[in-house]
């Protein structure tokens, strides 16, 4: 059966990396069972902005394009608050075909208000995890206490909503706390072709006793034409 909501992946030699790399995912959705995967746009060194904070644009087109496909395959893509207030995402499927998933936003704290565009209508869900009192009409409020969540329990909530297959999509400590709980099935490195040499680093986990427990994953490789480059890790495989 083909499924008319999915995006189009390129074809040819050079692209069965990149389908290996949706493989988990696109597994996942036609068996109907869960998956988590992260993504995040880095620097040739690891960065994902510069000390000033400036991360537009570190991956070009083709990278953009491919962080698209991941949206328009999942029940959801979440962000932390600091994603928000930092870049005012809107977290819709523009490049690519498909439906824009479920938008949901981990604030505890209610710390974003009404203006974020992330709010606007698409016809998609709009979910905070928390949130403040001033928010637009139509956005889901699932009550959590203030503070730090763990990702389980995140995923949790998620569940209890429908949202089976979720995109992580930000920001770096978000997605370090998915990562440090073994909450994460795939993970997409996607490089850009600079070098930035300061500023705030892609990942920050805790530290490890020992190189033994760090995580090996499998890997595939795939470079896109304009020069940019996809690490897609595959964990609890």
């Amino acid at each position: 059966m083909i499924d008319e909501t999915a995006p189009t992946l390129p074809v040819g030699e050079s692209s069965s990396a990149l389908h290996r790399a949706f493989g988990p995912l696109l597994e996942a959705r036609r068996k109907g069972r869960p998956h988590i995967i992260g993504q995040l746009g880095l620097s040739l060194d690891g960065r994902i902005a510069t000390e000033s904070g400036e991360s537009r644009y570190i991956n070009g087109t083709e990278a953009l394009h491919h962080l698209h496909r991941i949206r328009a395959l999942v029940d959801a893509v979440i962000v932390g608050a600091g994603t928000v207030e930092a870049d005012d995402p809107q977290l819709t499927v523009r490049h690519c075909d498909g439906r824009d998933p479920a938008r949901v936003v981990i604030d505890p704290n209610g710390r974003i208000g009404r203006g974020a565009k992330i709010w606007s209508a698409s016809g998609a869900r709009r979910i905070v995890l928390g949130g403040g009192a001033d928010l637009p009409d139509g956005v889901e409020k699932i009550a959590v206490p203030k503070g730090p969540l763990t990702a389980k329990r995140i995923i949790g909530h998620l569940a209890d909503q429908g949202l089976h297959r979720v995109l992580v999509e930000g920001g770096a400590d978000t997605l370090g706390r998915f990562l440090a709980e073994g909450a994460v099935d795939s993970l997409h490195l996607l490089y850009g072709r600079v070098i930035i040499g300061s500023g705030k680093a892609g990942l920050t986990l805790p530290p490890l006793a020992s190189l033994d427990d760090a995580p090996r994953p499998h890997t595939d490789t795939h470079v896109f034409d304009d020069g940019d480059f996809l690490v897609a890790c595959r964990f609890n495989t």
